[in-house]
């Protein structure tokens, strides 16, 4: 049996480290991860999310836009060569996104 933890699981690793066969190591990279790394950046952009180090939030409108277009083109760029559930994420992640940006944007 090996002993795949995960973050948060008090596995004994660094924060964002898994524990995988005794090992702590990066989990595996998969397009839904990669995807949500963008959206975590984008949060952070929105204000969202608290900056880590300081605990402040801080919004950045232009890199919040330009993250969201990233994810809109990798969107286009990846358009029949997803499986069903990357395409659904990728569409209401994208759409959360957009709501999220007028919404700060008007505030």
């Amino acid at each position: 049996m090996t002993d795949n933890k995960r973050d948060g699981e008090d596995c004994g690793c660094a924060p964002g480290m898994i524990r995988k066969d005794g090992k702590c190591v990066m989990p595996d990279v998969t397009f839904a991860s990669f995807f949500m790394a963008l959206n975590t950046s984008a949060l952070f952009h929105l204000g969202e999310i608290a900056d880590p180090a300081t605990g402040q939030r801080q919004k950045d409108m232009l890199m919040a836009k330009h993250t969201i277009d990233t994810m809109s083109m990798l969107q286009d760029k990846t358009k029949g060569n997803l499986n069903a559930e990357e395409a659904e994420l990728v569409e209401n992640t994208i759409y959360d996104l957009k709501m999220r940006y007028v919404s700060a944007k008007s505030a």
